[in-house]
């Protein structure tokens, strides 16, 4: 029977933009390493597929009001990997402003020292402030980044592929420790890289890391269609999710690939209650600790207009919005004009709608109905899982985990113990063949 995918998307202090300001909230331990090894240990007790730690090289313009720095994810998942013996570690990492050589020796590492538990979510990354970090004038244009990630994939994936599985024999008798025979350079010439090989790192548990992607512009979906195992996504409506897998499993059979091997993970990010005037209550709670200065400029950057000036109680002024075309990409400015066309709300309203989880399906109520939302969105052809953004930790991902898991259970919808200790055996992917096989 088809099962559920549930991965933990680790946000410090949580996923709502006033998570950090909840009266359960411990924001002093969000630089502690040990609030995030006991967060994965409560999520493999749980028995999800992975936690998941986003990433971006530079600081967002808003951390003034929120907790939006930015741990590097392979110090943080190596931590994590040292606790915990099953769930799988999805690291950030971006083909715009990293080099390919440095990230396949991260991942490999990675991947060999949890034992086959490395996912990588591929990202070409969006916040053009990241430019002048690196030496650049001006971020590369989406094109260009779409360009180079297709050219970085192919790279990645011949260093990984550069030892044979077989190539390391360490015969102690013979004293041979490698077949050299069978570790083989690269010899890339391509339009923007150069890279020689070999990989410094043995062919990895799982061949290689699971592909992971997150983007749903054009560009976005033709990338994941090519190359992904696992895409993470946001939608706010049942039939928006539908059509958006819909389209991916039909763009991945276009490209000759199994479309069953390709898992579709949306974003959910649930308020819990015994009730559900108390989960929309508790979601209340959090909206009301927002601050404007800052869900004004998360809103500048999703739609490229500036509402400062404007009366939060009135209307969102429709005739300042860019069009698609001018917009360009932008697959989460597509998710904040489809709120506005079909519910017209304030700007206040729109600033609460955006809060909880950046654009992601945010939804309030019993453990039951929250059951039965996921339910709904698994068997009515919508996900293969879920990315679960608890709108505040460690107290959101316990309720979730304590009181929804058990329901989904009951109904064969999610398992009870791992089938196998590696991310592609607990995402049903085959253990990719090496190019020398």
């Amino acid at each position: 029977m088809r099962q559920l995918h549930l991965n933990l998307f680790v946000y410090p202090a949580g996923h709502h933009e006033a998570a950090w300001r909840f009266r359960e909230a411990k924001p002093e331990r969000v630089l502690d390493i040990a609030y995030y090894q006991e967060l994965a240990q409560r999520a493999e007790e749980a028995k999800l597929d992975a936690v998941f730690f986003a990433d971006g090289p530079s600081l967002p313009d808003n951390v003034r009001y929120a907790s939006r720095f930015r741990l590097e994810p392979f110090t943080w998942l190596s931590a994590i990997a040292a606790v915990t013996r099953h769930i799988g570690l999805i690291a950030t990492a971006s083909t715009t402003y990293l080099e390919p050589y440095n990230l396949a020796r991260l991942f490999a590492s990675l991947d060999h020292l949890s034992g086959g538990r490395a996912g990588w979510n591929i990202v070409t990354t969006g916040a053009p402030q990241a430019a002048q970090n690196f030496g650049l004038d001006e971020h590369p244009v989406h094109a260009e980044r779409y360009g180079r990630a297709h050219e970085f994939l192919k790279v990645v994936t011949a260093l990984w592929d550069s030892w044979e599985d077989d190539a390391l024999v360490i015969d102690q008798a013979g004293g041979v420790f490698a077949d050299t025979d069978k570790i083989h350079t690269i010899d890339h010439v391509g339009e923007r890289l150069r890279v020689r090989g070999p990989l410094n790192t043995p062919r990895s548990p799982q061949g290689r890391p699971v592909y992971v992607q997150a983007g749903s512009s054009e560009d976005g979906r033709a990338f994941a269609a090519r190359h992904a195992e696992a895409i993470f996504t946001a939608h706010q409506t049942l039939e928006n999710a539908r059509d958006f897998y819909a389209d991916i499993k039909s763009r991945v059979k276009a490209e000759g690939r199994d479309p069953a091997l390709v898992k579709v993970l949306p974003g959910i990010s649930p308020f819990i209650g015994s009730t559900e005037a108390e989960a929309r209550a508790l979601h209340q709670e959090f909206n009301e600790l927002t601050q404007p200065e800052y869900s004004v400029e998360q809103l500048r950057q999703f739609l490229g207009i500036d509402l400062s000036g404007h009366d939060l109680d009135g209307p969102v002024p429709r005739e300042k919005l860019p069009t698609h075309e001018q917009r360009g990409y932008g697959s989460r400015f597509g998710v904040v004009v489809d709120i506005i066309e079909r519910e017209n709300p304030t700007i206040r309203r729109l600033l609460h709608r955006l809060a909880g989880a950046r654009g992601h399906w945010v939804t309030a109520g019993t453990p039951e109905q929250i059951a039965d939302r996921i339910e709904e969105w698994f068997t009515g052809g919508a996900a293969d899982g879920f990315n679960v953004m608890p709108p505040y930790l460690n107290g959101g991902f316990e309720v979730f985990a304590d009181h929804v898991l058990p329901i989904l259970r009951s109904r064969g919808l999610f398992r009870s113990e791992y089938g196998g200790a590696t991310l592609r055996d607990h995402y049903g992917l085959p253990r990719p063949a090496s190019q020398y096989a």
